[in-house]
């Protein structure tokens, strides 16, 4: 019965959960990060202030906010950049990928491989963005398309392996979400 005790499976279970939390982690500092870049450093501004009460909601430790917002200000924010990745998803349906990275050339092959990989073409600036309108709170679909449940359970399947991307902050997609 070795290897059968119930610290293994805390043990387990705590590894798989503290990197789930990590990724989360790692997307709120970048997010802040950005903002506070955008802002000029100004800690106070309320894009700021959004994206760090974004991360507190998420539990994210104060010292690595501090961490984040210290990045932003200093050397190490001139390197951060967002960029909008556009495409087209499972059955046709538009999707919009934002990312925030420090190496654009590491991060661009890595969203055209998973789009390659699912039988998908990345698209151009502009190719799926008529799609949406800017809002508030990111992008909301013009026109919310249905899928059945295949395309639907694709869909899902394609965005998850999206999310698993370190860079990739949201996701937009024309699809109708409302059940």
């Amino acid at each position: 019965m070795s290897g059968h005790n119930k610290w293994s499976k805390i043990k387990h279970k705590k590894g798989a959960t503290d990197a789930q939390r990590s990724k989360i982690f790692s997307k709120h500092s970048s997010l802040i990060t950005m903002e506070v870049k955008k802002a000029n450093g100004d800690t106070t501004s309320a894009g700021v202030l959004a994206a760090v009460e974004r991360a507190k909601k998420d539990s994210m430790p104060k010292d690595v906010i501090e961490r984040a917002l210290a990045k932003g200000s200093g050397a190490g924010a001139a390197a951060m950049e967002e960029i909008m990745f556009e495409g087209y998803g499972p059955g046709g349906v538009p999707l919009l990928i934002h990312a925030v990275t420090d190496n654009n050339n590491r991060t661009a092959p890595l969203i055209r491989h998973a789009f390659s990989k699912a039988g998908l073409e990345l698209g151009a600036p502009g190719s799926a963005a008529w799609a949406f309108t800017k809002t508030a709170d990111g992008y909301t679909p013009n026109t919310p398309m249905e899928l059945d449940e295949e395309t639907g359970q694709k869909l899902a399947d394609f965005l998850e392996t999206l999310e698993e991307q370190d860079d990739v902050t949201n996701i937009y997609t024309g699809a109708d979400t409302a059940e």
